[in-house]
């Protein structure tokens, strides 16, 4: 690794340590979160949302149906739209945390950039998957670091931080991951209409899917969109709704108290046991049993 790098990433986890204080940390600035984790992982159902994440420390490794991604100093992680995944921290200790600065992405912010700044070289997509690791450079590292110079400076975080933001997204579409980033935000292009059908399924996740209507709303084909969906998410609408569903479900049971069959049927299933038959299936216990067990670890942790 390069070691201007590496010095720069420890520059940034000394600059994050005042912010940290559980594993998932809110900043001033709205679209930045730092996360911090004490020892390794196992993997766990999560849902990643358009983002950068940038390791200061440790490293990380992120499942997305049958393709890994694994990201750390040397590489970061961009992911382009709503995708329910699996991920596992892998080098993380008390002494040395997994530490990573992990940037929302607002995808009309990205049609901005390439609109107004100076036209990005063409590279074709490496992969065809909405998510993508790109190699870290001195650049980018030094834009994340003016962000977190930010906080507490006295200077305008909401004025100041946007501008940093556009430089960072302007890096990485000139980065191998940009391409990527590229497709789904032109506008009229099969990866953004793609884009328009996950948009609508996350927002409509309670109700019967159609894929006549979902191709409607995209303005593509059945077989066009069963196509492209699958090659942007590595799964079919319907399973994309269904992890959507069961992981909604999780939220409202640990956050909200809810039993299983009323977290259920709030989130569509018309079936208490084939809501459980799915959730065992992807969280690895029944409903309750997967509750208590994380409701258990929090109260000890």
């Amino acid at each position: 690794m390069d070691k201007t790098i590496e010095s720069l990433c420890a520059e940034l986890v000394r600059k994050s340590a005042p912010l940290v204080s559980a594993i998932e940390n809110p900043t001033g600035i709205a679209a930045l979160t730092v996360y911090r984790h004490l020892e390794p992982t196992p993997p766990a159902p999560t849902t990643y949302l358009p983002s950068i994440a940038l390791v200061m420390q440790g490293s990380k490794r992120v499942h997305l149906g049958e393709n890994s991604f694994v990201y750390d100093r040397s590489r970061f992680l961009l992911t382009a739209l709503d995708l329910p995944v699996s991920s596992e921290v892998l080098d993380a200790s008390v002494e040395a945390p997994y530490m990573c600065l992990r940037l929302g992405l607002d995808i009309r912010l990205v049609r901005e950039v390439l609109v107004s700044a100076p036209p990005v070289a063409r590279v074709e997509a490496s992969d065809a998957y909405g998510m993508a690791t790109g190699v870290v450079t001195v650049e980018l590292v030094e834009a994340f670091g003016r962000m977190l110079d930010l906080l507490g400076s006295g200077e305008p975080p909401a004025f100041l931080g946007d501008l940093l933001q556009r430089e960072i997204i302007y890096r990485v579409l000139h980065s191998e991951a940009g391409a990527r980033l590229r497709e789904i935000a032109t506008a009229g292009g099969d990866s953004d209409r793609t884009a328009r059908a996950v948009d609508w399924i996350r927002d409509h996740y309670t109700q019967p899917l159609r894929m006549e209507q979902l191709a409607q709303q995209a303005g593509m084909g059945v077989s066009t969109l069963h196509h492209h969906f699958r090659r942007l998410t590595s799964m079919s609408p319907l399973q994309y709704q269904k992890q959507l569903r069961l992981h909604e479900a999780r939220r409202r049971m640990l956050i909200d108290g809810l039993d299983a069959a009323s977290a259920a049927f709030e989130v569509g299933y018309e079936s208490a046991s084939q809501f459980n038959r799915e959730y065992s299936r992807v969280f690895g216990n029944s409903p309750m049993r997967d509750v208590r067990a994380r409701l258990d670890g929090w109260r000890s942790a």
